[in-house]
């Protein structure tokens, strides 16, 4: 075991055949993103007993990403597969010790490196089939960012259509989506080998550094979420539109904090 190298399996002699190398992890990502209100009591009813519901407990930030990211070395860069893939979030409010909070509900993800990369921080990733309308600067065949772009977005589980989403842009704002601001706090679970209680139960947090925005676009939004015996996406349909917006962001992940370590 001594002689074998890694930060997460495969492990091998040199340690180059693990799915995933070691932070800092850098990102840079295009973002559709789609504010509402659900039903409060659906999402009050996906917090974990650590968390209390936030004051407008109803509020859904849905995340399209097409997403850049390299780890320090960037290797990954010029091996495009490595650096380049595209999820879908579904985040919520709350509060910890009375303090709000935001937190990671539901994701999918399209490769396998970025699904083992979350399930590290605590984002309850699957693997999806993710698709973005993507904006261009030349040419007619696609939209660009300006009044009247029209952008769109895809999510595809087990075969299943889960989620269409688009937005129509209108102007630059200088606000932006307010349900992922606060810290956010995830959990990070792992099912014990004897198959009874688990392994890994913390509450976690992070942030990232070296944050950078781009021009926010708002628009008008549209959502729909399908029914699937695999998932429970149903119980989060929008009630009320509450803002919509299309920005470029990136920031640096270095590490995290836990805040809670118990068995369930």
């Amino acid at each position: 075991m001594a002689n074998l190298k890694g930060f997460s399996l495969p492990l091998s002699p040199e340690g180059k055949a693990n799915l995933l190398p070691p932070p800092p992890w850098h990102y840079s990502g295009d973002f559709m993103t789609i504010e509402y209100r659900a039903d409060p009591d659906a999402v009050i009813a996906l917090l974990p007993d650590e968390l209390e519901p936030a004051d407008d407990p109803g509020a859904v930030n849905l995340i399209f990403a097409d997403w850049q990211s390299c780890s320090e070395n960037g290797r990954e860069i010029t091996e495009p597969y490595y650096s380049q893939y595209k999820e879908v979030m579904f985040y919520v409010g709350a509060k910890y010790k009375g303090k709000p909070v935001c937190r990671c509900v539901y994701i999918w993800v399209d490769k396998d490196y970025a699904m083992l990369r979350g399930l590290v921080q605590g984002f309850p990733k699957k693997l999806g089939e993710v698709w973005m309308t993507r904006p261009t600067t030349v040419g007619k065949a696609g939209m660009r960012l300006e009044p009247g772009g029209i952008f769109a977005g895809t999510l595809s589980a087990g075969g299943r259509r889960l989620v269409d989403a688009k937005v129509t842009l209108k102007e630059i704002t200088q606000n932006g989506p307010t349900v992922s601001d606060p810290p956010l706090h995830n959990s990070r679970h792992l099912p014990g080998i004897d198959g009874t209680e688990p392994a890994i139960y913390e509450l976690v947090t992070f942030s990232g550094t070296d944050k950078e925005i781009g021009p926010i676009w708002y628009g008008d939004a549209e959502i729909t979420l399908f029914d699937s015996p695999f998932d429970e996406l149903k119980a989060l349909e929008p009630k009320e539109m509450l803002g919509s917006y299309y920005h470029s962001f990136g920031y640096t992940f270095a590490g995290g904090k836990v805040l809670e370590q118990h068995k369930v």
